[in-house]
């Protein structure tokens, strides 16, 4: 269980072009359910890319909980948490680069940016300190 970045441990098979169909329910402040205005569709490679990096860090979150059970020194345990936190900072980048140049680009191509930027407002809102 160490902080190291692991992304060199990703070998992703470029030579698949399928994509996956999902909807994202996009919750407003009082995590009500709001409908996306589109189908967000992304690359199978883009999603195991993403779901892989989330693997590593439920496994790496699974340590830390072992770590503290385990009495293990506070300033080892923090250290984990903050390389926990780096690499869900990382993830939330590769969504949000994602959803630049996939979603708003294709929200602009349909006519609806105005309501996908304000969707990605509220989210940032959300996740910004």
């Amino acid at each position: 269980m160490n902080g190291s970045n692991q992304s060199s441990q990703e070998s992703l098979p470029t030579s698949q072009s399928t994509e996956h169909s999902h909807n994202h329910e996009h919750l407003d402040h009082t995590h009500k359910q709001v409908d996306s205005t589109h189908p967000h569709v992304h690359s199978e490679e883009s999603l195991r890319k993403i779901v892989n990096r989330l693997s590593r860090i439920e496994g790496h979150i699974r340590g830390i909980k072992t770590m503290v059970q385990q009495s293990s020194p506070c300033p080892d345990v923090l250290l984990q948490i903050a390389a926990v936190r780096g690499a869900l900072d990382r993830v939330a980048r590769i969504v949000l680069d994602e959803h630049l140049t996939e979603c708003i680009a294709r929200a602009s191509k349909e006519g609806n940016i105005e309501v996908e930027i304000e969707q990605l407002k509220a989210a940032l809102d959300r996740f910004l300190p």
